[in-house]
């Protein structure tokens, strides 16, 4: 393997480690290599107000990082925020040689490639796909939240069994893995449908450290003052606003990617509207035969009407299946 490809995955490593942290800020890793080729520091971007990711690896390389190399999955920055650009911190270190993967969409940050090849560093963009960037590039093109629908059914697709219970379809293995999707967002999103069914808490656990945004989508205002979502282990919205519109109002609280957990007819709501990014459903391999669906009326009359989706990754945990999709465009 190319050592910048195998430096440029350590970093998309590193990246990872700190998804649901960063935001507004994008999540990103970086490594530093000295004259010789040989890790001298690796750092990840910081909760709001802290260090870049490079600017982490250059301190922790120190003096080494003379005349070595910088790999780090997003364009560095050129511009001046909550901390100093980090094209500057990577020209004072004397960097000789900057590669990065995604180019910075945002015009305020943009064009850190340029000052750096003015300041003579050699600068290479190894464009690939950086899977914990894509919610953070997403609201740079777009101006709303990534949004993830979660959703765990049995095999023939029901959410709950006819008598409406629903805990537990999938396993422990499975459920922990949620709390896993659960702690590299922003918010969790469900409807109040879901509030008085189930009165979930909608925490991590065991708890990260942080804890993600719960949000109520409630039009009539029947959320329970005691509910369970609303305690003091997190913090809460409830909002009276159809999706795309509470989208908008999550984006403008620096909200960059979205869990939706809720049942469903909020899925429907989500998926018709065209808001959805990502599909990660949790299969249990039991059959029920009857009970509420995964998915509620999508508006589809016939087979060429369906909502088509991308098979990105199968996973086995323990006796169930999760399966990620993409959403595929739909023809006009």
């Amino acid at each position: 393997m190319d050592a910048s490809i195998a430096l440029m995955l350590r970093a998309v490593e590193l990246s990872r480690a700190v998804l649901g942290t960063t935001s507004p800020n994008p999540p990103v890793g970086a490594v530093v290599v000295d004259r010789e080729g040989e890790p001298v520091g690796e750092g990840a971007t910081q909760p709001p107000g802290g260090a870049h990711a490079e600017v982490v690896a250059l301190q922790q390389a120190g003096v080494r990082a003379y005349g070595g190399t910088l790999v780090c999955t997003l364009e560095p920055c050129r511009h001046v925020g909550r901390t100093g650009p980090c094209t500057s911190a990577i020209v004072d270190a004397g960097i000789a040689r900057v590669v990065y993967a995604a180019t910075d969409p945002n015009p305020e940050a943009a064009g850190g490639a340029e000052v750096l090849r003015a300041a003579d560093v050699e600068v290479e963009q190894l464009a690939m796909r950086v899977d914990p960037l894509e919610p953070w590039l997403h609201v740079q093109r777009t101006g709303r939240p990534y949004v993830t629908w979660k959703y765990a059914a049995t095999l023939d697709g029901r959410s709950a069994a006819a008598d409406g219970t629903s805990r537990w379809i999938t396993g422990e293995a499975a459920r922990a893995d949620v709390h896993r999707l659960r702690a590299e967002v922003d918010a969790v999103v469900v409807g109040v449908g879901t509030v008085l069914a189930d009165d979930p808490q909608l925490t991590v656990r065991p708890d990260p450290g942080h804890q993600p945004l719960r949000v109520v989508l409630d039009r009539q205002g029947r959320t329970p003052p005691a509910a369970r979502v609303l305690d003091d282990e997190a913090e809460s919205l409830v909002l009276a606003l159809e999706p795309a519109e509470a989208l908008k109002a999550l984006a403008a609280r620096g909200v960059v990617s979205v869990l939706l957990e809720g049942g469903p007819g909020l899925a429907a709501s989500f998926l018709t509207a065209g808001l959805v990014e990502r599909v990660v459903g949790y299969v249990a391999p039991a059959l029920l035969g009857a009970g509420p669906a995964a998915v509620g009326d999508l508006g589809v009359g016939t087979i060429a009407d369906a909502v088509r989706l991308r098979l990105d990754e199968v996973v086995r945990l323990g006796d169930d299946v999760r399966l990620t999709f993409t959403p595929a465009p739909r023809s006009a």
